[in-house]
């Protein structure tokens, strides 16, 4: 059986994006198959595109991390979901992707059942930022209620989402983000906001115990200056190469970490309990058709949205 799906036989711009036939995937045991509704994008989609990332394998792939849809089969010994369920969740990082298509299979453990309230746009603008926050901010940070926090680029995918789980756990938050922004993150509710493009936030804010850095290059050095000993500094990938932060904080008693996102079913029903409760809202900048592919990524490389880009795949 086939399905269409967006692959790409070599590296490069947006253009290298085809809409394609391949055979429908089978799911293996413990697997769910599901009908994917709507897929949402990220900038390693896009950065993989162009250059091939953190993956082993060479073009032809498809790309896509985060997924909502619907069970459409089982492989043995899976327990958890029955045909029809709604769920939501996310691919293997890095060589897990595939969700831009029809259907895709995944361990049912990457999966959570969907709020009922959030409909499949929003729910697969959720998981890989937002697992990306939890997981820096939670589980690796142990962010906790009275303590301050420092969150760059806060009005981007995971900066927003990370602002609200921040908030959720009582913290004070500091974002930076272009001045257009701050009106959308105090409505999220950040305490104290620094316009990038015209202050220099290691100039004015202090004794910040835990740093979220989305941006890397010379974000995580200046960003010691603004911490208070014993605090946390966690990094994302673009700087996985880069130990010059983490010598630094040594020195200065810091805690420096660099983080990939994992799929986490635990993480995941944290999120959905959150989305829930009403305490944590996903900001779609725009929702495209699959077809559209490569107009979501030219969009997202401009670097100017607000929140997330989600496909739509129609059936």
């Amino acid at each position: 059986m086939k399905m269409k799906a967006i692959s790409q036989d070599a590296l490069g711009g947006p253009e290298v994006l085809k809409m394609v036939e391949v055979d429908r995937p089978e799911p293996g045991p413990t697997e769910i198959l599901v009908r994917v509704e709507a897929a949402g994008l990220n900038p390693t989609d896009w950065k993989t595109r162009a250059s091939g990332g953190l993956l082993s394998s060479p073009p032809p792939f498809v790309l896509g991390y985060d997924v909502s849809g619907v069970v459409e089969a089982s492989g043995i010994g899976q327990a958890l979901y029955k045909p029809g369920d709604e769920v939501f969740g996310m691919l293997r990082y890095p060589d897990g992707h595939g969700a831009f298509a029809e259907y895709v299979t995944a361990p049912s453990r990457h999966f959570v059942r969907k709020p009922a309230d959030l409909d499949h746009v929003q729910a697969a603008a959720i998981p890989l930022a937002a697992l990306t926050a939890y997981q820096a901010l939670v589980d690796v940070a142990g962010l906790k209620g009275g303590q301050r926090v420092l969150i760059h680029a806060a009005a981007g995918g995971v900066g927003h989402l990370a602002v609200q789980i921040a908030k959720a756990r009582g913290a004070y938050v500091i974002g930076t983000a272009s001045a257009a922004k701050h009106d959308f993150l105090r409505g999220l509710g950040v305490d104290e906001l620094i316009d990038y493009r015209n202050e220099d936030f290691s100039e004015i804010v202090r004794d910040v115990d835990v740093v979220l850095d989305t941006i890397c290059g010379d974000y995580g050095p200046r960003s010691l200056r603004t911490m208070r000993r014993g605090g946390t500094i966690v990094s994302l990938a673009l700087s996985l190469f880069d130990r010059s932060v983490h010598q630094v904080a040594a020195e200065l008693g810091l805690r420096s970490e660099t983080m990939l996102v994992e799929p986490d079913q635990a993480g995941m029903r944290a999120i959905a309990a959150l989305a829930e409760a009403g305490r944590l809202r996903v900001e779609v900048a725009a929702a495209l058709p699959l077809a559209d592919a490569a107009k979501a990524h030219e969009l997202g490389e401009t670097n100017r949205t607000t929140g997330k880009i989600v496909l739509t795949v129609p059936h």
